[in-house]
């Protein structure tokens, strides 16, 4: 199939489903058109057989720059930006062969789990369009699940990349912190946010992790390190004998509702029969959600804070005290809190000693509906409705920087998917994307699509 039939059947998908969903801030229709055809000559020619993505289209998130589209970070008071540079990641895959359709939509400045803005209006999820595809990286989740790219770049900062995986039944994987560069782009949560690719399989998770991955001079925080043979990882079987295996329900302190809870075991259950050799345990690390805050909340004062005073009307109310809340913390906060997310990691560290992956739900719920922004309680425990705690079991990777790669495990009985994490010590990408795939080859999910799309495959497998 060519580039030109590829992009061709995405803008096809975006035309026929975007009325419902609204994934998108911006297709780019014209352009998509003209790398197609420039793609197709490149492999007419011979030229692009080294090109790992040659043809394939892919989204961006609107957070994360693409020279001459907007970024508006889902913001009014950004939007006119337009940067005239690429994000790193999305230059490599643009050099990869990759060919951008659009950008797609996050809440304002991806501060929440759900996606809405004044901009763009709310995304809603494939599956169930009364309810969401979850956020900050709900328009790239919600794309690929009904079909318009097999692969989109999303950021993770608390989850963004691993709740939409989760709600909208694809993969999302977290990679390493600093594995990926993130600049050129906005400063938002400089210690905790990633780059990383939400798609159908976990092997377009691992191909596109292989082109976005590796040091950058643009991103200072990213380091040279080897993390292996990301693709060889997800061909090749599992050595179940090798690998120490935790399972937790809910690391020891967080509601699951139920249907998330025996989706998890039952996910388990078929690991243990394949040959995996589980123990139930969990890192005696505490519950991170205010130490999560006390990092994020700093970070987003500083990095939107100068926008209370230029252009504070434009912010929407909720935005404005989640930018407030971090006003107050001094420079000694910060390095106070950044001490104890050293003894929080170390925590994880230890137990990494004695398990080589850690498997726990992804999200702790199925998706919620959109008339909310916050479920009132999980399992009966009420949810503190300030800034997303329900989604504290995401939060750990992002404060230890480790890897972690949302799955489908299967449908609660609402009819909406629900998934889990595998999770490791940093660096160990190869061996979180090795055990998903796994999974993925004992519960294939690759050709069930929201009811809404039909059963049609848009894409070659």
């Amino acid at each position: 199939m060519t580039s030109q039939e590829l992009v061709e059947r995405s803008l096809e998908r975006i035309a026929r489903f975007e009325g419902v969903v609204n994934a998108f801030t911006v297709v780019l229709a014209d352009q998509a058109r003209v790398r197609a055809r420039e793609v197709d000559a490149l492999h007419a020619a011979g030229a692009g057989d080294a090109l790992p993505l040659l043809g394939v289209p892919i989204s961006v998130k609107d957070h994360v720059w693409l020279a001459g589209a907007p970024a508006t970070n889902g913001s009014a008071a950004l939007r006119d930006f337009v940067p005239d540079v690429d994000a790193v990641p999305v230059g490599r895959l643009k050099a990869a062969g990759a060919v951008v359709v659009g950008k797609t939509n996050n809440p304002e400045f991806c501060y929440r789990g759900f996606t809405d803005n004044e901009l763009f209006g709310l995304t809603r999820n494939p599956w169930a369009p009364p309810n969401t595809p979850g956020g900050p990286s709900g328009g790239a989740g919600a794309s690929v699940a009904y079909g318009a790219t097999p692969i989109a770049v999303g950021t993770d900062g608390g989850g963004s990349i691993r709740i939409p995986a989760a709600f909208c039944g694809v993969v999302g994987h977290k990679p390493t912190f600093g594995l990926v560069p993130k600049l050129p782009g906005f400063r938002g949560w400089p210690s905790l946010s990633v780059d990383g690719p939400i798609t159908r399989s976990v092997r377009d998770a691992a191909l596109a992790l292989h082109v976005m991955a590796g040091p950058s001079p643009e991103d200072d925080l990213t380091w040279p390190v080897d993390v292996g043979d990301l693709l060889g990882a997800v061909t090749r079987p599992v050595d179940w004998s090798t690998l120490r295996i935790a399972v937790s329900e809910d690391l020891g302190w967080a509601p699951v509702e139920q249907s998330v809870r025996a989706a998890f075991r039952d996910a388990v259950r078929r690991l243990v029969d394949e040959g995996a050799q589980v123990t139930e345990a969990q890192p005696d690390a505490p519950y991170p959600t205010q130490l999560w805050n006390d990092l994020a909340l700093p970070e987003g004062f500083a990095s939107e804070g100068p926008l209370l005073e230029e252009a504070g009307d434009l912010l929407s109310a909720g935005t404005r005290e989640i930018i407030e809340a971090g006003r107050a913390a001094s420079a000694r906060d910060y390095l106070d809190a950044l001490e104890r997310r050293r003894t929080y990691r170390q925590r994880w560290d230890l137990f990494f000693e004695d398990y080589d992956v850690l498997l726990t739900p992804s999200m702790p719920l199925p998706a919620f509906g959109t008339d909310v922004t916050s479920p009132a309680a999980i399992d009966g425990v009420p949810v503190d409705p300030f800034f997303d705690d329900w989604c504290a079991l995401a939060l750990p990777a992002n404060l230890t920087g480790g890897p972690a790669c949302a799955v489908p495990t299967g449908w609660a009985p609402s009819g909406l998917p629900v998934g889990m994490q595998v999770m490791a010590p940093r660096w160990a990408d190869a061996r979180v994307l090795q055990v998903a795939a796994a999974w993925e080859r004992i519960a294939p999910w690759g050709d069930r699509w929201p009811p809404a799309t039909g059963a049609s495959r848009p894409y070659p497998a």
